[in-house]
């Protein structure tokens, strides 16, 4: 299937690993090139490089002038026709609501939701001028799944799909798409490695980390975490031109865990 997407340019946020690395691997096999923004590279981010496809910008998105400089490198080598917003960080919040902090939250929104306003900030001017562009957003069920556990994670997200869905009627008008997508649990680091969430709930409650994720999948259909490279699917979907009467949507992909209409 022609995705439309050779010779395409796309910046992806939090591109190192998981699913931003999958996205941009997905990107770079539709012969996009990539020009994928982290903090830290990585091995299979290196390979890529190599290999011509990819672009690495490091940077750090959660400062105020980050995206606008992951940008300026990417206009540097020519227009950006798509954006992907991937970079956010979740914390499970174990003592509750009371003991998360002004700096907690900060951090949060900065990461999560102010990186993708600030990128989609830098790259709207070009994508304007141009009169077409795309914009995918790594969103969560948690923007309409509230979970204490992570209060702040969820508000930061439910705040990235609703600037979302108001930018797409803005935008749409003017030749350039905006959707988002909602994942569950997904099988990366975030929630499976040392320090992810399964460990930190696991150290607060004192459940082995194998039961927290064995909960975490129990309410799903298909009883199982979505992969990385199934969200990078999904994504490269709505980059290229198959889907090119889609705007202001949000696709879930969560193994049927949310049952709500």
């Amino acid at each position: 299937m022609d995705t439309g997407l050779r010779g395409r340019r796309a910046v992806v946020t939090g591109a190192s690993k998981g699913i931003g690395l999958a996205i941009v691997e997905s990107l770079a096999a539709e012969g996009a090139h990539v020009i994928a923004g982290a903090r830290h590279s990585s091995p299979r981010l290196d390979a890529l490089v190599a290999a011509g496809s990819v672009t690495a910008a490091r940077v750090d998105l959660a400062t105020p002038d980050g995206p606008q400089h992951l940008i300026d490198q990417a206009l540097a080598g020519g227009g950006v026709d798509i954006l992907v917003n991937n970079v956010g960080a979740v914390t499970p919040r174990v003592d509750g609501f009371l003991a998360v902090t002004d700096e907690q939250w900060m951090d949060s929104m900065n990461l999560t939701f102010m990186a993708a306003v600030r990128s989609v900030r830098a790259v709207l001017p070009g994508m304007l001028a141009a009169g077409s562009g795309t914009i995918v957003t790594v969103a969560s069920v948690n923007s309409f799944l509230p979970d204490p556990g992570v209060i702040d994670y969820c508000a930061a997200k439910a705040a990235l799909a609703n600037f979302s869905k108001a930018l797409s009627k803005e935008v749409g008008p003017l030749g350039i798409r905006v959707n988002t997508v909602s994942p569950g649990p997904v099988e990366t680091d975030l929630w499976l490695a040392e320090g992810g969430v399964a460990d930190a709930i696991s150290g607060a409650s004192g459940q082995d980390p194998a039961t927290i994720v064995a909960a975490a999948t129990a309410g799903t259909a298909t009883g199982r975490f979505t992969q990385p490279q199934e969200v990078a699917d999904l994504v490269v979907l709505l980059a290229g031109t198959r889907a090119a009467n889609v705007t202001g949507a949000d696709f879930v992909i969560d193994g049927g865990l949310t049952s709500t209409l």
